[in-house]
């Protein structure tokens, strides 16, 4: 898709989201799906597929520090359809995001659901993935681990897959200090693999210092993803403004762009969730 023409905007389709200025705004845009049997089971509740469909759309727009403003809707007809109006209903209210508008369809076999997050920039420079600097510390939000818990069936950690919460309000507070920033929704491995590629650098991580779910392997939990924290990188000495957890440092960029307790990680292959 980079060899397609592409707006400036796009930022190389190396990051989560498109950054449009428009005038005196900066609009955000991402664009998300989900299909059966890849993102949610075939006997899955489907408010909880709207909710979480909405969820992970607006956890890219808080990657950058946006506000909401609303969703374009791609809705595949069929069993449930009740339902998930009413989860994304719950959603909307939830995350005070309204629906623009979107497109019905009704198709046989896999069903497949997309949704259009549009957001405004509550600061500029947007964030990416491509500024973490030597010297930076690298940080997460929240506790990872929770969804792959809920998903093999422990109660109490059952919210955390099916209803997953945006950082909204901690991408906002952080916009205006991070140099990159990015959600973890494929595996904090992966993830910061890849925001050390964009970055051109090394980022070393102590997985002692990670938060995982009690109940959880730390290696797998790392790898698993769906958490849909934030991940990202300070200069050293700077305090986040939202409660978060050091996880390791920005290193010069050797031969590999992630060294996980003194390892090297040469290949994202294995490392978390991929769609290939």
């Amino acid at each position: 898709m980079r060899a397609l023409p592409l707006h400036s905007g796009a930022r190389g389709l190396e990051d989560d989201c498109a950054v449009l200025e428009l005038g005196s705004e900066t609009l955000i845009l991402t664009h998300d799906a989900m299909a059966e049997g890849t993102h949610f089971r075939t006997d899955a509740d489907m408010a909880d597929v709207a909710w979480k469909l909405v969820a992970t759309n607006l956890s890219d727009l808080a990657a950058k520090g946006a506000e909401p403003i609303g969703v374009l809707l791609g809705h595949c007809l069929g069993e449930g359809d009740e339902s998930f109006l009413a989860g994304l209903r719950e959603a909307a209210l939830a995350f005070n995001v309204s629906l623009l508008g979107g497109d019905t369809v009704r198709a046989s076999g896999t069903a497949i659901f997309g949704l259009t997050a549009i957001g405004r920039a509550s600061h500029t420079p947007v964030p990416s993935r491509k500024g973490a600097q030597i010297g930076d510390e690298v940080y997460v939000t929240g506790t990872l681990g929770r969804a792959m818990l809920g998903f093999e069936g422990h109660q109490e950690h059952l919210e955390a897959f099916n209803r997953p919460t945006p950082r909204l309000v901690q991408g906002q507070k952080l916009a205006p200090l991070v140099t990159a920033m990015m959600d973890i929704s494929d595996g904090l491995l992966l993830d910061a693999f890849r925001l050390a590629q964009a970055s051109e650098a090394t980022i070393a991580i102590d997985t002692a210092a990670v938060p995982i779910a009690k109940g959880a392997r730390c290696d797998d939990a790392m790898r698993w993803g769906d958490d849909y924290e934030l991940l990202f990188t300070l200069p050293q000495g700077t305090t986040p403004p939202v409660p978060a957890t050091p996880i390791g440092k920005v290193e010069p960029r050797g031969f590999a762009p992630l060294m996980v307790d003194g390892e090297a990680v040469v290949n994202g292959s294995g490392l978390g969730f991929e769609h290939r």
